[in-house]
């Protein structure tokens, strides 16, 4: 497995479900440990990247779920849906595995989200603000900060969370 083999993307399927959730713990538990506590992150992957949550987002209606694929490994994973119309692209998730970070494989992501809400102006999303290697991806992508949660991710998580927002960029 080459950590710099090409990717595509592609829409996620049922057959990816536990490659997804593997990626996420990995991620998660990455990025998170540090801020939040191992048990804490554990918890929090157990409900929100569960097979079931997972495979739910498969059919959700005006939604999307896409994974970058290099042929032998599920390299990175984006979900968003369509808000106000169809104006605004929600950015639930897009995570890359800790050692595929940096290869422009979050970028591939966004952009394919992007072409997937043709109505759409802007891309809205929660982040971590602690989680500073997101921040700056985010940043250099072109998002700007717009505001604050204190529930990111779930309603009552009592996770705080940045929101950034970005115009869609069509090329």
């Amino acid at each position: 497995m080459s950590n710099n083999a090409p990717v595509f993307v592609r829409t996620a399927s049922a057959r990816d479900i536990g490659t997804i959730r593997a990626l996420l713990l990995e991620t998660w538990h990455d990025t998170y440990d540090a801020i939040y506590g191992a048990d804490r992150v554990t918890a929090i992957t157990e409900e929100w990247h569960s097979t079931e949550a997972l495979a739910d987002r498969l059919n959700r209606p005006n939604s999307e779920f896409l994974v970058a694929d290099d042929g032998e490994e599920i390299a990175g994973m984006a979900f968003a849906s369509a808000a106000d119309e169809g104006k605004t692209v929600l950015l639930h998730q897009l995570y890359v595995k800790p050692g595929r970070q940096g290869q422009g494989i979050g970028g591939l992501l966004l952009d394919e989200i992007e072409g997937c809400f043709p109505d759409a102006d802007k891309v809205r999303l929660e982040v971590e603000e602690q989680n500073s290697r997101a921040v700056r991806f985010y940043l250099s992508q072109g998002f700007a900060r717009a505001g604050a949660t204190q529930d990111c991710g779930a309603k009552q998580s009592g996770i705080p969370a940045a929101i950034y927002e970005r115009p869609v960029v069509w090329m």
